[in-house]
């Protein structure tokens, strides 16, 4: 019986980590940064050891010193050991998201959900029928077209979607972006940080009438289903945790 009863407790427990809270998503992102990087708890612990004696010997050497300044330099090296962890175990984790979802398909989509607020996106607006893709980013440069797929054929599908969202945006600047390790090409691990540098074009009142604007070009458009391939589990709970690290 008490089998039974932990098994069902456990299946009882959120798997959309959006309904997690914020103790169970660190657990998540923490158990699927252990399956690609199987060092990431000597590493939390050599952190925090380290910046916490470090620093709680450098605080007790301000004065005054005795038992004042020894409760001190505990506490400031309890605090500054677990920022160090926490610091560590960020940018850990997103490596980590990173190298699972590499080579999967929709792999960009699922980076770009990394944007901060402010950025619309919007996945496979186009598609062909080699599973090539092009995803759409609403934001401060105007729009950015992000391929996925090979890269010759993305040409000519980033070049026709391209003239699509001009013909309805007169003036917005267009971006193009294709994913992967080639020349011209994105990383997936540096696609967000390229996003983001693209520069700022349109400021956020004028995103609203973008906005309003390609749904004349949307409702044109099949709608067809998001591969859902494996991905890690907690990649919502890390938006929450990481996002701007």
């Amino acid at each position: 019986m008490a089998k039974k009863d932990k098994k069902a407790e456990k299946a009882a427990k959120p798997s959309d980590p959006a309904a997690m809270n914020r103790r169970q998503q660190m657990v998540e992102t923490y158990r699927m940064t252990k399956r690609v990087d199987p060092v990431i708890g000597w590493l939390l612990l050599g952190s925090f050891l380290l910046a916490g004696l470090v620093g709680g010997y450098l605080i007790y050497l301000i004065p005054p010193q005795g038992t004042f300044g020894l409760v001190m330099a505990v506490i400031s090296g309890i605090l500054l050991g677990l920022l160090a962890a926490m610091i560590i175990f960020g940018r850990r984790a997103q490596k980590a998201a990173y190298r699972q979802m590499e080579g999967q398909l929709g792999a960009g989509a699922r980076a770009l959900t990394m944007l901060r607020r402010g950025w619309k996106i919007e996945e496979m607006v186009g598609f062909n029928k080699q599973q090539d893709m092009v995803h759409r980013v609403v934001g401060p440069p105007g729009i950015v077209l992000v391929g996925e797929g090979n890269p010759q054929r993305l040409k000519q599908l980033l070049a026709g979607e391209r003239r699509k969202h001009e013909r309805v945006l007169d003036g917005v600047p267009v971006h193009e972006v294709m994913v992967g390790d080639g020349d011209g090409q994105v990383p997936l691990p540096r696609l967000v940080k390229h996003v983001r540098k693209l520069g700022r074009n349109v400021k956020p009142a004028e995103i609203t009438d973008i906005l309003h604007r390609l749904k004349a070009l949307d409702s044109q458009r099949p709608k067809v289903p998001m591969p859902h391939g494996p991905m890690p589990t907690s990649m919502k709970g890390m938006r929450q945790n990481l996002r701007g690290r």
